[in-house]
């Protein structure tokens, strides 16, 4: 099975390449600028075609959410066009495509745990972009899985866990949001999922969109909490947590309040739960600590 995946720098994909090399069955290309470049989508037909995937994954996306509101139309055509013009080349080549999308196309009004059956309603230009390249991904490759995660964090790139190690190594205090509400996901277990959709995308599996999500719900601020704390067992870098609200910190971008992802139905299609996100983050804490030594 090759498996051609977009983007070469970002948390999935990289997450994917690694969890791929214990798998001899399983050969993952990454894919990305500027060969294959989503800004300019004329680039993604040769480079995927040259490729010759069984599977594609589109994982590569415009994913500055603040900044977005200025370069609105940047995001659209990295996550909207740019995503569709990936699906329309997978669908050309004759195989599925997963594509992976965000819990910030819902407005975060709902009470409770949103599924697939919830109608999207993005606050900010990153989840409309988002929208958008779903509904191109769709529309274009009918073969198609369609991912929506959130918050998601691993020991690569630039990520919530990363950030918060890194402000504390500098800081006794750290104020972070309390009064927003998710799934932390960790890439690593993002990876393993899509690899067992991999291995059952030819087994007659319905083609759609699933959550897919870290198993258990909290705030960023508890979610910084727990961070410090399993850095602080292993005599990393912590500090206490202020809580404020979202109009305190006053991001750009305005973001949902609550994005719950509710995953029982990739879990019981599929046959695989995402791990307890606290027992995802101790790991991720804990390599990325080691790799700092």
């Amino acid at each position: 099975m090759r498996i051609a995946v977009t983007g070469t720098r970002g948390q999935v994909a990289l997450a994917l390449m690694e969890r791929a090399m214990a798998l001899p069955q399983v050969e993952v290309v990454a894919l990305g600028r500027p060969d294959l470049d989503l800004a300019r989508p004329e680039t993604i037909w040769p480079v995927l075609a040259s490729s010759r995937p069984d599977l594609v994954v589109s994982a590569a996306a415009y994913t500055a959410v603040d900044l977005a509101e200025d370069e609105p139309e940047l995001a659209h055509r990295i996550n909207g066009t740019g995503a569709g013009a990936v699906a329309e080349a997978a669908s050309r080549l004759g195989v599925p495509i997963i594509h992976l999308s965000t819990d910030y196309v819902f407005d975060g009004k709902r009470q409770g745990a949103y599924h697939e059956t919830d109608a999207p309603a993005p606050l900010n230009v990153y989840g409309a972009s988002k929208l958008a390249g779903e509904m191109a991904v769709a529309a274009a490759a009918p073969r198609h899985f369609i991912l929506r995660t959130s918050w998601v964090y691993s020991p690569f790139g630039t990520n919530f866990v990363k950030t918060m190690l890194r402000l504390a190594s500098g800081r006794d205090e750290i104020a972070v949001v309390a009064d927003q509400q998710g799934n932390p996901s960790s890439a690593l277990d993002i990876a393993d999922a899509i690899l067992r959709v991999v291995a059952a995308s030819g087994e007659g599996v319905h083609y759609g969109t699933y959550h897919l999500a870290g198993t258990g719900t909290t705030s960023w601020a508890d979610f910084a909490r727990h961070v410090f704390s399993a850095s602080r067992a292993l005599g990393g870098a912590w500090a206490e947590v202020r809580d404020i609200t979202a109009a305190e910190f006053a991001a750009p971008a305005p973001r949902p309040m609550n994005t719950q992802l509710s995953s029982t139905k990739f879990g019981s299609t599929f046959g695989w739960t995402m791990p307890y996100w606290r027992q995802s983050v101790d790991g991720i804490v804990s390599r990325i600590i080691s790799d700092s030594l």
